[in-house]
C-alpha cells in the first residue's frame, strides 16, 4: 500500500520512495513538522537525537560479538578470544535444547546439542563457560527466552560462587517470549504463564541485581522473519506495551522497572530506512511512557537498545560480499544512535563464524568507532529533509499498527489469533517475489553472480561433543545430594502452583544442581504447552 507521502513504494522498501527525487523543507513543513517538538536535543525528550548529551563523544557503543558453539569449554575459549581482541561485552547464543528447555541427554535433543549454540544443562557448564572470565567486569548478553529465567539463575549462582555481590552484575537476557509466538517459536508455556515468568523477573532484579537488564524487547527476530521496517518498530514495541501492562497489573511500580527495559533491534540494508527507524521507535516509546503510562522518572522515557546485523541478508553467494552489507548495516545503527552493536561474520550463511570472520566483523566495529570520524558527531543527519520525513513516516505507520492491534483487543489477543504472523509472512512474501522477479536487486544472487564460487574454510562442530555433553550432564547427576535435588525441584513445583515469585525457587534449584530440563519440566508440569494457532 502506498504511504501517505508518496504514490507508489519500491522495492523492499513501504518507506522511502524511488519516484521522488528529493526533498526541501517545504515538504516537512506540509507535513506539520516542528523541530522543537519532534527533535529536541540528544539527551532530551523525546530522544529523537539519541539518549545521551553527548552520545558517543562520551562513551562509545558497547562491541558485543555474538558467540556460542558446541560446549562451555569451546565457547569460553571463543570468548577470551573476543576479549583479547577487544570487544567490550559478551553475548552468549545458546543451544536449541538448551532454548526449548531440555538436557542434552534428552531424546528431544539428539543430533542438535551444541549445533546453534552453546549446550548448558547444569551450574557446572555456566561454571566452565564463565571460567578466568571476572563477571563483575564485563557486560554480558544473554539470548534466552523461554528458559531466561533459569539461565539467569545459573548466571546469578555462577557470580555467588566468585563471591561477587549481585549489585556489580551488569548485562541483559533476552526473556522476549511474545516474539518467539510471532517470529521464532523456541517458546514453552502458554502465554499468561510465559508473562508471569517475565515479571517475576523484573521484580527480583529490581531487588536484587539492579544493573541487570531484565528483558530484551526483540524486534530483530521478526525483522529476519520477513518484516518490513515499520512493522519491525510497531510490533516491538507493541510487545512492550503489553509488558508493561503485564508488570502493572502484577503490581510493580513503572518507574521501579521501566528504567531497566531494554530493545533489539535489526539494522537491515536500506541505510537511510534503518537510521531513519531508530530514530522513530526512541520518540514513539518516550510518549508511550510519559503520556500513556505516565511514568515521571525520565530515564522510563529512554528506549535503549542493541542492534545486530541482519542474518537473513547474508548471501552464501559470494560470501566475502557480506563484509560490505554488514559494514553499511552496523553503520547505519551507529548513525541511528544504537548503545550496543553485534556485526555478524561474512561466513555466517554458510556456517557459525570462524575466528577468523568474528575478528573481520570486530574489526568493523573498531574502525566505524576510531577511524571514521562518526563517533565524534552527535545524531549528525538530523534536520536532514529525507531523514526527517522518513522517521514521520514510519511512526506514522507504526500508530496505525497499534490502533488496529488496539480495536483487536491489544497485542496478546493479536498473537493468538496469528494476525501479527500473518502481517509478517506477507511482508516476507512480498519481499521475496521482488527477490525472485529480479525488482530487487541482491548482489551475487540475482545479478552479478558468478559460475564458480571459492570455496572458503567454515567452522565444524566436533561430532564427538554430543557424547561428552551427555555424558557430563549424567555424571553431574550422580554426584549430588538427591534429597536436596528433589527438595529444590519440589520447590520450583510448588512456586509455580502458588502466587509467589519464581525467580528464588529457580535460583535454590541451579545452586542444587538441578538440570535445565529438570526445572523446564517442573514448569512444564503445572502450566503446560502452548499450542501454536496455524496461520494460512
Amino acid at each position: 500500500m502506498p504511504c501517505a507521502l508518496y504514490p507508489k513504494p519500491c522495492a523492499l522498501c513501504p518507506v522511502l520512495m524511488t519516484d521522488k527525487p528529493f526533498f526541501t523543507q517545504q515538504d516537512l513543513y506540509n507535513a506539520g513538522f516542528d523541530p522543537k517538538e519532534a527533535l529536541g536535543e540528544p539527551g532530551q525528550f523525546p530522544y529523537t537525537r539519541g539518549i545521551q548529551p553527548t552520545m558517543y563523544r562520551g562513551r562509545l557503543w558497547t562491541m558485543r560479538q555474538y558467540a556460542g558453539m558446541g560446549d562451555a569449554e569451546a565457547s569460553n575459549l571463543r570468548y577470551k578470544f573476543l576479549l583479547a581482541n577487544g570487544t567490550a561485552g559478551l553475548s552468549v547464543a545458546f543451544d536449541l535444547p538448551t532454548q526449548i528447555g531440555y538436557d542434552s541427554d534428552d531424546p528431544m535433543s539428539l543430533g542438535e546439542v551444541g549445533k546453534v549454540g552453546v549446550a548448558i544443562d547444569s551450574i557446572e557448564d555456566m561454571e566452565r563457560l564463565f571460567a578466568d572470565i571476572p563477571l563483575d567486569k564485563i557486560s554480558t548478553s544473554m539470548t534466552i527466552n523461554s528458559t531466561a529465567s533459569i539461565l539467569l539463575a545459573l548466571y546469578v549462582a555462577v557470580a555467588k560462587r566468585q563471591n561477587i555481590p549481585l549489585d556489580k552484575l551488569s548485562g541483559t537476557v533476552q526473556n522476549d517470549v511474545l516474539k518467539e509466538y510471532i517470529a521464532r517459536g523456541t517458546y514453552i508455556y502458554p502465554v499468561n504463564h510465559a508473562l508471569r515468568i517475565v515479571t517475576d523477573m523484573f521484580a527480583w532484579t529490581t531487588h536484587h541485581a539492579p544493573d541487570w537488564n531484565p528483558i530484551s524487547i526483540s524486534g530483530y527476530h521478526m525483522r529476519e522473519a520477513g518484516s518490513t521496517a515499520a512493522q519491525e518498530v510497531a510490533f516491538t514495541l507493541a510487545n512492550g506495551m503489553a509488558y508493561v501492562q503485564a508488570a502493572l497489573v502484577a503490581g510493580l511500580e513503572i518507574d521501579n522497572f521501566a528504567p531497566r527495559l531494554s530493545f533489539f533491534f535489526n539494522s537491515h540494508n536500506n541505510f537511510l530506512e534503518e537510521i531513519a527507524k531508530f530514530r522513530a521507535a526512541r520518540r514513539i516509546w518516550a510518549h508511550i511512557m510519559r503520556d500513556k503510562f505516565g511514568a515521571k522518572n525520565p530515564r522510563s522515557w529512554m528506549l535503549r537498545f542493541h542492534t545486530q546485523t541482519a542474518g537473513s541478508t547474508l548471501t552464501a553467494q559470494q560470501p566475502e560480499n557480506n563484509i560490505v552489507r554488514t559494514t553499511l548495516q552496523a553503520l547505519a545503527a551507529v548513525l541511528g544512535g544504537t548503545q550496543s552493536l553485534h556485526a555478524n561474520g561474512y561466513d555466517e550463511a554458510l556456517a557459525l563464524p570462524t575466528e577468523e570472520a568474528a575478528r573481520i566483523a570486530l574489526r568493523t566495529q573498531q574502525i566505524l568507532a576510531h577511524e571514521s570520524g562518526v563517533a565524534q558527531a552527535i545524531d549528525p543527519l538530523a534536520g536532514s529533509y529525507l531523514i526527517e520525513m522518513q522517521t514521520n513516516e514510519i511512526e506514522q505507520q507504526a500508530k496505525d499498527y497499534f490502533s488496529r492491534i488496539e480495536a483487536m483487543g491489544g497485542m496478546l489477543r493479536a498473537i493468538e489469533r496469528g494476525w501479527v504472523q500473518q502481517e509478517i509472512q506477507n511482508a516476507a512474501y512480498k519481499a521475496q517475489q521482488q527477490v525472485d522477479s529480479g525488482e530487487a536487486v541482491v548482489v551475487g544472487v540475482n545479478r552479478f553472480a558468478q559460475e564458480t564460487e571459492v570455496e572458503i574454510p567454515t567452522q565444524r562442530i566436533d561430532e564427538s561433543l554430543e557424547r561428552k555433553q551427555i555424558e557430563r550432564v549424567r555424571a553431574s547427576r550422580m554426584r549430588r545430594d538427591p534429597r536436596r535435588w528433589q527438595a529444590a525441584i519440589d520447590g520450583v513445583t510448588h512456586a509455580a502452583r502458588g502466587g509467589g515469585n519464581l525467580m528464588p525457587a529457580i535460583l535454590e534449584a541451579v545452586e542444587s544442581n538441578c538440570t535445565v530440563g529438570e526445572i523446564a519440566g517442573a514448569m512444564r508440569g503445572v502450566f503446560g504447552e502452548y499450542q501454536e494457532t496455524v496461520v494460512v
